[in-house]
C-alpha cells in the first residue's frame, strides 16, 4: 500500500504447497524486475535461496558466507569488446575474485590455450614542405617509406613457443592534399601483435628505436619518425597447460593450441583459455554466423567440462 523500496520476508513459503510457494515467489520476482523492489528473504530452502541474485549464510547469528546466486544477472553489452571501456573492463572490479575463466570466442570448440595481445601504433614522418616542381623541401613520404620498410623487415628475437613471433603490419597511409607540394607529413597506422616473449611496452620501446634509423637530408632537428601507441593494455594472455579445466578439456580429445586473434582475455589478469562454438575465419565478415547445431553441441560441451564428464564414445 506504501509502496516500500525493501520488503523482508521470513520464510515467505515456509507453509506453502509447491505450486502456491511458486507463485509467491513469482510476484518477488516481478516486483524486483518490474518495479525495482528489493527483496529480503529469509529462508532455509537452498532452493529458494539460489533463485535470488545474492546469497547471505547466517549460523548462530554471523555471516558465515556470501556468494551470488543463479538469479544473479547477467551482464550484456553492445561495447566493442576490447577497445571500449563499458564492456568486460567495466564489469571486472564489481565481480569477485575470479578462478578462472572460459570466453566463448569462437575455435571451433577447440581451446586456445594462448592469445596474443594488441598494440595499435599511430606513425608520422616529419619532412619539410615545398613546390613538387622545383628541387625544394624534404618529402615526408619517402621518409615513411624507408620506416614502413623498417618495420617490415624487422625480426625479434625472441618467440612464442604457442603464438610464433611478434607480427607487424602496416595497415593505412595518409599524406598530402594537393599535387604540386611536397607533403611535410606522412601519417600510417600499424597493426602489432604481440606474444608473450615480449611484454606490449618492450615491444614498442624496439619499434621506436628501429624507426629512430631513419635518418632526415634535411638535418632537422628532433626525432623524423614518430610511434604513438594507442594503448598498451591489450596484452596477451594464456593459461598453464597443468591447469584442471585444460587438463578436463584435453581428456575430452580436445586440442589446444594459440590464438592469433584478440578476445576479452586481453583484459583478464586471471587464468583464461578461449573455447566456442563457431568457425573464427568467418568473424568480421559479411553476415557473420554460428550455426544451431554449433551451439547445441557446444552447450552439451561445457556442460560435460564443468560437470567433469568423461569422454564417450562419440567424442
Amino acid at each position: 500500500v506504501n509502496k516500500p523500496s525493501i520488503l523482508l520476508a521470513d520464510e515467505p513459503t515456509g507453509a506453502l504447497d509447491s505450486q502456491t510457494g511458486r507463485l509467491v515467489m513469482d510476484i518477488f520476482h516481478n516486483l524486483h524486475k518490474e518495479q525495482g523492489k528489493t527483496i529480503v528473504l529469509i529462508t532455509h530452502s537452498p532452493e529458494l535461496a539460489e533463485e535470488c541474485e545474492r546469497i547471505i549464510t547466517l549460523k548462530d547469528g554471523l555471516v558465515v558466507g556470501e556468494r551470488a546466486g543463479s538469479g544473479a544477472p547477467v551482464f550484456a553489452a553492445a561495447e566493442e569488446e576490447v577497445s571500449g571501456k563499458h564492456g568486460i573492463e567495466s564489469v571486472l572490479p564489481q565481480l569477485p575474485p575470479i578462478d578462472v575463466a572460459l570466453v566463448g570466442e569462437p575455435t571451433g570448440m577447440q581451446p586456445a590455450i594462448a592469445e596474443k595481445g594488441l598494440v595499435v601504433l599511430d606513425g608520422i614522418a616529419h619532412g619539410k614542405s615545398g613546390h613538387a616542381a622545383r628541387n625544394e623541401g624534404v618529402n615526408a613520404i619517402y621518409l615513411a617509406i624507408e620506416a614502413i620498410e623498417r618495420l617490415r623487415s624487422f625480426r625479434f628475437e625472441h618467440e612464442s613457443a604457442l603464438l610464433g613471433p611478434v607480427k607487424v603490419t602496416v595497415t593505412g597511409v595518409q599524406a598530402g592534399t594537393v599535387h604540386n607540394v611536397v607533403p611535410d607529413t606522412c601519417t600510417f597506422m600499424v597493426d602489432c601483435r604481440t606474444t608473450d616473449a615480449y611484454s606490449n611496452e618492450e615491444v614498442v620501446a624496439m619499434l621506436r628505436k628501429e624507426v629512430g634509423k631513419v635518418a632526415s637530408p634535411s638535418g632537422a632537428e628532433g626525432p623524423v619518425i614518430e610511434l604513438t601507441p594507442r594503448s598498451t593494455r591489450l596484452q596477451p594472455s594464456s593459461i598453464p597447460v597443468d591447469h584442471p579445466l585444460l587438463q578436463r578439456i584435453v581428456a575430452l580429445g580436445h586440442k589446444p593450441f594459440g590464438s592469433p586473434t584478440l578476445s576479452d582475455q586481453a583484459l583478464m589478469r586471471f587464468p583464461s583459455l578461449k573455447m566456442g562454438p563457431g568457425d573464427s575465419a568467418r568473424s568480421h565478415t559479411a553476415d557473420e554466423y554460428i550455426r544451431p547445431s554449433e551451439i547445441k553441441e557446444a552447450i552439451e560441451m561445457y556442460y560435460r567440462v564443468l560437470r567433469g564428464q568423461p569422454k564417450t564414445a562419440a567424442d
